[in-house]
């Protein structure tokens, strides 16, 4: 599925332990918010037009591109949305509709001295990843569909799997449906620019107030790889969400499961 219409926004903070994790715990130490495990904002990674390098449509599929310059990058390992976005008729967001949902790779640079995340988030073409199954969302809310998904994720190096995310299920999320839904709305209309973070309503006027919004809600925690290994050319990404009633965590497709392959490269 193509995107290019779409602003792409991701959700920073939603899963305990991964800020910690990535070293990133620090630019946010001055962010306040409602709740001690609510997310700490939200950051965008593809905005449709713009003239900035956040312009660049940064998703792949099948490839992951590294950046030219040394730069340590990590999967993170995330649940992507599409919702509709609804407007009243003074351009402010009153919902969002949840359509369906799939396996993304927000892969990130550990980049000091970077004033906003989404100097971390993209630096070219395929620099993010999206799985190649999408699942439609029945109600984004407890006894939908969603409940019984797991996400996973693992990087193979030199013909070895490694876990590289930890295997969480989806309601392990800090904030997920209506909780997260009615976060979203408030940030997308009210979050300011101040320290990491942007002024998301400016940035859907300034992309003339797309229709939709595809939301990564949050990276898990890493394994024990993933929190001491970097990406290399050569490695091979997998991110999967799978029903764990009836599937299991391995990269073997099956019928109800969502992979992300990604190949590497630099």
């Amino acid at each position: 599925m193509q995107l290019q219409h779409t602003i792409c926004l991701g959700v920073a903070g939603n899963f305990a332990h991964h800020l910690e994790q990535a070293g990133e715990l620090k630019d946010f130490e001055n962010v306040m918010t409602a709740e001690p495990d609510a997310p700490k904002g939200i950051f965008p990674f593809y905005l449709p037009g713009s003239d900035s390098f956040l312009g660049v449509y940064s998703i792949g599929t099948d490839r992951l591109t590294l950046p030219e310059y040394e730069a340590n990058a990590q999967v993170e390992p995330e649940i992507a949305v599409l919702f509709d976005i609804v407007y009243d008729e003074g351009k402010k967001v009153i919902d969002l509709i949840a359509q369906k949902f799939t396996t993304f790779n927000d892969c990130t640079i550990r980049k000091e001295g970077a004033k906003k995340i989404s100097e971390k988030k993209s630096w070219g073409r395929n620099s993010k990843g999206i799985g190649d199954t999408w699942i439609p969302i029945d109600r984004f809310e407890e006894g939908g569909v969603m409940d019984h998904y797991h996400l996973c994720s693992f990087v193979k190096r030199e013909g070895i799997l490694h876990p590289y995310g930890v295997d969480a299920p989806l309601l392990g999320y800090s904030y997920f449906y209506t909780k997260l839904k009615t976060w979203l709305i408030d940030k997308m209309n009210t979050q300011e620019d101040f320290g990491p973070l942007e002024n998301i309503a400016a940035h859907l006027q300034a992309t003339h107030y797309p229709k939709q919004a595809l939301i990564s809600i949050g990276a898990t925690a890493y394994a024990e790889f993933g929190k001491k290994n970097y990406l290399k050319s050569g490695d091979e990404v997998y991110v999967i969400a799978y029903d764990h009633r009836t599937e299991d965590s391995s990269i073997e497709p099956s019928a109800h499961k969502v992979i992300l392959h990604q190949k590497v490269s630099s």
